[in-house]
Order: structure tokens, then C-alpha cells, then sequence
């Protein structure tokens, strides 16, 4: 991790522009903290890097035209409280720049925020970005996510009440305008409607008590991605980077379709955040925002007492339970009464509810994104029976268990398939024994489930950043009465997922108890350590017992490597987990019981060789031997072996590092996953007919739109499972 303060991998751009100084920051940094930070970031006695605090700001920054090639440029830094520094630059376009672009305006404001963060040791965790320099440097907020994980939030300026208005005389200056632009990222705002003062609303901060952008449910309970808009962290051009052309051509094909025909498409699922469904459709609706599409998400209000009844039915479709757990029909009966409920209230409005039908202002559309809400299904065809709706199931359900006769998992399937069979296409991870008989063959099709390359889990972070969250990490390791991380003077391998009964914990803690005696007398720094980590979810009641579980088969059983095996759930902030997975040298997925479990893609998209079970569709992303290598369940020998190989043969590392991270197909990313949904919406909406007939979507839109699949072009597998 080293010394934050010193020198950092930074691509700083040819300067296109002058630079005039009226002002400059002048709050500096007292050098025995900048002293203290560079010892304390040296090797301690006992091996522990114990890294750097940073202070944390939050900055506005805004500029006033001179003329269409000279701005004045202002930078406004605050610390949650008050407004700690600014500065004010005269930024000029250079005679002889040949370009005609505002880059030069971005360049600016990237240039002196990696400076002011490296010159005051500090993180940049926010930046209020003015409308008009967003709009004149359209791809600045893009680049503070991506160079310097800051997240831009685009803000209008509030109009002065009327009696302000007449006792001002002079325009407001740009350091004004920076200062407002950094209170409004943690202050309430109130927007002003001068037609009717009644209606002014006071929206909620944005960002909470965890430092992260808070969630923004609306009106209808629909989820607002990114504040309604609001925060923008990537640009169309670099989603294009993101994939290989024939992806890009053939999705950008579909989606003309769906916005010439004005189509409305409303997703339905049971959480807004937490989740690997959640994280995809922020990322989806971040996606087909920001190319036009009419897209909406809805979600209902929450109610603990049906999650833990739709995890335990989940459990059951698993097999992850005994078989003696079984579902009454009173709690399924809550779970129907839930939706309904729910439907009535918020989605059923005739203003523009989006289950009321097409002709009457609902959805042309309906995509059903969880198999906690199959009820939403006979709702939706009620109100309108010609219109498509489309279910999708994320999770196992175990053929052999639902045509047991009498069995727990037939009793919940059975429940559910009364309303599921009423959609016009079902979809599955591309799993076959995933997919009970009584789905009809010609409205099934292949869906897996994707990640995101520009989000918060998966973006490239540089050494500062990565410095700061393994800091987070480590007071929460110490807040938590954990055992501490000793990168980066040993490494440490990884498994990120939930703490759920199927993800395999108990088996990850045998291998690497079996990979410490393959290790023999080895100096412990030079031994790896074992980092299991995840996220919770408000519709995962299991969370806790599985963890108290895990630690006290720790304690009981590895007494040993206590010290050396951190067990942690973290917080709401995605970087942690990127900072984790981008740091560690092997990353682990050994679940028992698996849907698709795209962590093992975003590990061999970072070039991380992976360790995965045999289960579900996680064979579907490796290839054995090459990107990772796939063992069965329980299997502890073969872990601890290749775990073994992969630290102490380098050539064998390198080699499958460098295959993993080239090797990862389109399809699961966020605009591969659009290709398919916006395929569907464009072959089903306004009376059309789909029969995907066990084909994988994906396969379809590439077809449809003239671009198929070449020779050599990475994908998934077709032969393995399906």
C-alpha cells in the first residue's frame, strides 16, 4: 500500500490550455501529520501496514465564460461542515490547439483535484458539478469516476426567491457558485416552484451517514437510478470501449427500435439494492438512461416478515434446507397478499401506473425480475391480456425435487407456477436442470446474469484509492474486533459473496486450513492469508447465523490460523469489494448450490485466476486450466493443491492472469444484458410474438440484428449445461 503522499500512477494529459492563478488554495497540510503519515505507511515490527488516514472533502466546482474559448475557473472544498478551501483560475484554450472539443475544460478540474488530494492527503469523496460546465465539458463527470473515484452529482442552480432577485445587482461569482455547487452534494435543496410555492419540496441529502449517495425510491415505489439522473458516471462513448464492435452495432440496432416506437418497459423486482439482481438493473437503467430509453424499475415496500418467508422458500427450491422445512399455506398466502397489495397502492394508479394497460398510460412492456413476485403476472394480464410479460428466475430451482411427489420444494414450485405460467416467455440461467418440466420448451429461453465494468465493483482504481479503501477496510476490520490484513506485506486470497447457506464457506475455510499444511514450515510472511467478505441485503434474513456460524467454526476448528483468516460484512460501498477482489492473488467461489454467481467473471475480468465449484453456471465462465480451474464440491484437496501451484509457480500465474482478464465475454456486461433485454422489448411490445423455444437471447438479438457470433469471438459456452 505504501505512502499515499508520495508518488502515485497518474496519466495526467497534455496540457491544451494556460492557466492564469487568481486565486489559489491556501489550506495546507501541517508537515508533522504529512511526517507522521509517511512513518506510519512504512512496514510496521510485527508486519502489519496499517496505511494512512485520509481527511475526507467533498468539492463543487463551476466555471463563468469569458469568451467561447476563456472560462473562470472555480473550485470549492468542503469537509461536511463548513467550506474549507477554493480556488479561482482564468483557464484559456491554447492558439495552436488544434482540437475543438471542451476536453480541455475536464483536463483542467482532473489536473488540479489529483493535485489538491495528493498536496492535503485527502479523499475526494463527492463533486457538485454545475449544469452549464457539465454541459460544456460533457465528459468531466465520467472522468472524476473513473481517474479519480469522486462521484459527480450534476446540479441546477436554485433560482433566488423573488425578493433576493430584486436587491441583487451583480451576478453571482464562479467561487460563489463552486461553494453552493459543494454545499448542495451534502445539504437539503429545496426546489422552488414559483407558480405554485405550495409544491416545494425539500429533497433528501445526497449522501448518507455512510458517505455513500443515498437510494432514491420515488412516487409508485419506482427506484430512481443514480438521484433520477442526477450523479452521471459514464459516458455512451465509454460503453462502446467497454465491448467488441459486432455487441455495440447489434444493441444500438434494437435500441433504435424500442425509442422510434416510443415503447414504455417496466421492470418489477422484490429489493433496490443488496442484491445481484439490484446491481444489475441500477447498472441496465444507468446504461439505457443515458441512451434515451424509456425504462422504469419498481420495487415494493419492504416487509422483514415475507423475506424471511421468500429466503426459506428459497432454501427450499435449493435444497438447502432439511427436508422437513416446509412452506404453510398462511405464509404463502402473505407473500400473494404482499404484491397485490402492493399493486393496488402504487402500480394500478390511473396516473400512469405501469400494470394499468398500454392504451390507458401503463407499460407496453411488463418484466417480472424475481421469483419472490410471481403475482404480478395474472395482475399485469388481467389489465391488459395481449400485452407481453416476461418472468425471469434467478435462482435453482432442482427439477429432481419439484417431481418428488409430496416434497417441500414440489409444494412452493406448485404455488408459484400458478402464476408464473401465464407469462409469455420465461427465463433461466442458462441452466438446464434449473428449469422445472412444467416450463413450456417454446417460451423458454437462456439469460445469464451480468456485472458492470464502469461501476463502483468492477472500474480500474488507481494506488490512491486502492490505499484509502484498504484503510476503510482496516479500521472496519478493527472496529469489528477482526483480525488485521497484512497486505501488502503478504497476500491474501478472497471469496466475495453473501453469507448464505449455499456459497460454500465451510469448504473455503477446509482448503485453505489444507493449503496452510501444504505450506509446511514456510515463514509465515511469506504464507497468504483469507479474506471472505460480501455485502448484505434487506431480503437476506440468513446473513447473521451464517456468519456467527463461520466464526465459530474458526475458533472451534482452525485455532491455528485465527489470526490469519478475516471474516467480514461490509457496508453499502462497492470500492471495498473492488479494492479486495483487484489487491488479492487468487480469488475463490466454492458455493454448494449456485444460479450463476457473476463474481467469478469480475474476478477474471481483473485477471484474477478463480477457484470455482462445479455448480450451476459457474462452469459456463471458466476454462478449466486456462482462466481458473473448476473443481467439484468439497473437494478440499484439489483447492489447497491449486492454490498451492498458483502461489509458487509465477509462470503459471502470469499465464492464466493474462488469458483471464482477455477472455471474458460481452454477454456479461451491462451492454451485452441490454442487447438482450432491448431484443425482447422490440420482438414482443405492440402485439408482436416471441418463441425463444431454449435459445439464448443473446444468440437471438446478435442474429436479429444481422451481427452472429464469429469465429473466435469470446462467449459463454452453448454445450456445457443447456
Amino acid at each position: 500500500m505504501g505512502d499515499p503522499s508520495g508518488d502515485v500512477p497518474f496519466t495526467l494529459r497534455h496540457r491544451k490550455h494556460s492557466t492564469v492563478i487568481q486565486r489559489d488554495f491556501v489550506s495546507q497540510v501541517p508537515e508533522y501529520h504529512r511526517k507522521r503519515s509517511s512513518s506510519l505507511a512504512q512496514p510496521q515490527p510485527d508486519g502489519l501496514d496499517i496505511g494512512t488516514s485520509l481527511s475526507e472533502f467533498w468539492v463543487g466546482i463551476a466555471i463563468q465564460a469569458e469568451s467561447t474559448t476563456s472560462f473562470n475557473a472555480g473550485i470549492a472544498v468542503h469537509d461536511g461542515t463548513y467550506s474549507v478551501d477554493f480556488c479561482i483560475h482564468r483557464i484559456s484554450m491554447k492558439e495552436d490547439n488544434p482540437e475543438n472539443g471542451t476536453d480541455w475544460i475536464a483536463d483542467h478540474f482532473i489536473t488540479e483535484l489529483h493535485q489538491y488530494r495528493k498536496d492535503h492527503l485527502c479523499k475526494l469523496l463527492g463533486a457538485g458539478v454545475t449544469l452549464d460546465l457539465h454541459r460544456k465539458a460533457p465528459t468531466l463527470c465520467a472522468r472524476l469516476w473513473a481517474e479519480l473515484d469522486i462521484v459527480p452529482i450534476v446540479l441546477e442552480s436554485t433560482p433566488l426567491l423573488p425578493i433576493k432577485q430584486a436587491h441583487r445587482t451583480k451576478g453571482i461569482n464562479v467561487d460563489e457558485l463552486a461553494d453552493s455547487a459543494a454545499r448542495k452534494c451534502l445539504t437539503y435543496v429545496l426546489l422552488l416552484l414559483p407558480r405554485n410555492p405550495e409544491a416545494n419540496v425539500c429533497l433528501p441529502r445526497f449522501f448518507g451517514p455512510t458517505k455513500q449517495p443515498r437510494l432514491s425510491i420515488s412516487y409508485q415505489n419506482q427506484v430512481e437510478v443514480d438521484l433520477a439522473g442526477m450523479i452521471r458516471l459514464a459516458t455512451l462513448d465509454e460503453y462502446e470501449k467497454s465491448v467488441r464492435p459486432p455487441t455495440w452495432r447489434a444493441v444500438q440496432k434494437h435500441i433504435k427500435d424500442v425509442k422510434d416506437r416510443n415503447l414504455r418497459i417496466a421492470f418489477f423486482s422484490a429489493t433496490p439494492q443488496g442484491g445481484g439482481v439490484a446491481l444489475m438493473r441500477h447498472a441496465l437503467l444507468r446504461f439505457l438512461t443515458e441512451e434515451g430509453v424509456n425504462v422504469e424499475w419498481f420495487v415494493p415496500k419492504p416487509r422483514p416478515d415475507v423475506f424471511r418467508i421468500t429466503k426459506t422458500n428459497h432454501n427450499i427450491l435449493q435444497g438447502a434446507v432439511p427436508p422437513e422445512v416446509r412452506a404453510t399455506g398462511e405464509s404463502l398466502g402473505k407473500i400473494k397478499e404482499w404484491i397485490k397489495d402492493n399493486a393496488e397502492r402504487f402500480w394500478l394508479s390511473d396516473d400512469g401506473g405501469p400494470l394499468k394497460a398500454p392504451s390507458e398510460g401503463g407499460a407496453d412492456v411488463i418484466i417480472v425480475d424475481d421469483p419472490q413476485m410471481p403475482e404480478l403476472i395474472p395482475i399485469a394480464k388481467r389489465e391488459a391480456p395481449d400485452r407481453p410479460v416476461i418472468f425471469r428466475c434467478h435462482i435453482e430451482v432442482r427439477d429432481d425435487l419439484v417431481l418428488e411427489d409430496g416434497s417441500a420444494a414440489q409444494h412452493v414450485w406448485q404455488n408459484m407456477w400458478s402464476s408464473i405460467k401465464q407469462a409469455d416467455v420465461f427465463l433461466s440461467h442458462p441452466v438446464r436442470s434449473f428449469v422445472p418440466p412444467d416450463v413450456r420448451r417454446e417460451t423458454l429461453g437462456w439469460l445469464p446474469a451480468t456485472t458492470d465494468w464502469l461501476d463502483g465493483l468492477n472500474k480500474s482504481m488507481d494506488n490512491w484509492d486502492l490505499s484509502y479503501y484498504m484503510h476503510v477496510l482496516r479500521q472496519t476490520c478493527q472496529g469489528q474486533g477482526l483480525p488485521q490484513m497484512q497486505y501488502p506485506n503478504r497476500g491474501f486470497f478472497t471469496q466475495i459473496a453473501r453469507f448464505d447457506p449455499s456459497k460454500g464457506i465451510p469448504d473455503v475455510l477446509k482448503s485453505y486450513a489444507r493449503f496452510r499444511e501444504l505450506m509446511g514450515d514456510e515463514p509465515k510472511r511469506n504464507v497468504h492469508q483469507l479474506v471472505i467478505c460480501g455485502h448484505s441485503s434487506i431480503d437476506d434474513p440468513d446473513g447473521s447465523m451464517i456468519y456467527d456460524q463461520t466464526m465459530d467454526t474458526i475458533h472451534q476448528h482452525y485455532p491455528d490460523l485465527v489470526d490469519d483468516i478475516i471474516v467480514i460484512r461490509l457496508g453499502p460501498s462497492d470500492q471495498i469489494l473492488n479494492a479486495v477482489m483487484s489487491l488479492c492473488t487468487v480469488a475463490m467461489q466454492l458455493s454448494t448450490r449456485e444460479g450463476f454467481e457473476v463474481k467469478v467473471s469480475e474476478a477474471l475480468h481483473k485477471g484474477k485466476p478463480i477457484i470455482a465449484t462445479l455448480a450451476g453456471g459457474i462452469p459456463l465462465q471458466v476454462e478449466h486450466g486456462k482462466s481458473g480451474f473448476l473443481v467439484e464440491r468439497g473437494d478440499h484437496e484439489a483447492v489447497a493443491k491449486h492454490l498451492y501451484n498458483l502461489v509458487m509457480d509465477g509462470d503459471l500465474y502470469d499465464r492464466m492472469s493474462e488469458y483471464a482478464s482477455t477472455h471474458v465475454s460481452d454477454e456479461v456486461h451491462t451492454v451485452g444484458n441490454a442487447l438482450s433485454w432491448m431484443f425482447l422489448a422490440s420482438s414482443m411490445a405492440g402485439g408482436k410474438t416471441l418463441k425463444p423455444n431454449e435459445r439464448w437471447i443473446n444468440d437471438l438479438a446478435r442474429e436479429a440484428a444481422g451481427e452472429p457470433y464469429l469465429d473466435g469471438e469470446p462467449h459463454l459456452p452453448r454445450h456445457l449445461s443447456t
